[in-house]
């Protein structure tokens, strides 16, 4: 699933190091949130490539143009932390293949997870638009295309990098995920856990 937006600018991606790989922290940010973080955001998941968990083993949503602006004006290109929540869709928002599945939506899919964000041109696989993807970290039983969804962003974990193979990709996806639920796990950080509204 992926979106495109305007900025910021787009610049050559470095590229993942050994080095780079083994110095990598497990805790990234300052203790407490700073700006421009906290960023929300919040739209309708729409479809993209589907390739996060074909090929990656790390399913993606995203969000309009618009709902993105708030984060693409405001921060450069690279991967990010915070938390996110899926909504029920409103009568007739939802994918037709997925409406008999979202009247018996389990209650845990709809609360609040950490997520990790991925925003830009996705070098390995040589993407002409920016895309931000979310990845939020539950095992979700379908795809919810046509859903809300809203994320706070509370930090920056790395810059987007290209790659020399899909195994050194996803490699680093997991790391990822590792380090935003470490990140995460700080006093300051955990309070934005209800920062995702209840409803849209």
């Amino acid at each position: 699933m992926t979106t495109t937006a305007k900025s910021p600018e787009r610049r050559p991606a470095p590229l993942q190091t050994e080095s780079f790989r083994l110095s990598r922290p497990s805790i990234v940010g300052p203790e407490v949130p700073e700006p421009p973080f906290p960023i929300t955001l919040c739209g309708t998941v729409q479809r993209g490539f589907g390739r996060g968990g074909k090929d990656l083993g790390c399913p993606t949503a995203n969000l309009s143009d618009d709902a993105l602006e708030s984060l693409t004006t405001s921060v450069e290109t690279g991967i990010y932390y915070g938390y996110a929540r899926l909504h029920a869709p409103t009568a007739g928002n939802a994918d037709s293949d997925q409406s008999s599945h979202d009247e018996t939506r389990k209650q845990d899919e709809l609360e609040t997870w950490p997520m990790v964000m991925s925003l830009g041109w996705n070098p390995f696989y040589k993407n002409e638009k920016l895309t931000a993807e979310i990845h939020i970290m539950h095992n979700f039983e379908t795809d919810f295309y046509g859903h809300k969804l809203s994320a706070v962003i509370l930090g920056y974990i790395r810059p987007e990098l290209d790659y020399t193979s899909r195994e050194a990709l996803i490699q680093d996806i997991e790391t990822d995920k590792k380090v935003a639920l470490n990140s995460l796990e700080r006093p300051a950080y955990k309070s934005f856990a209800n920062a995702c509204p209840l409803t849209l």
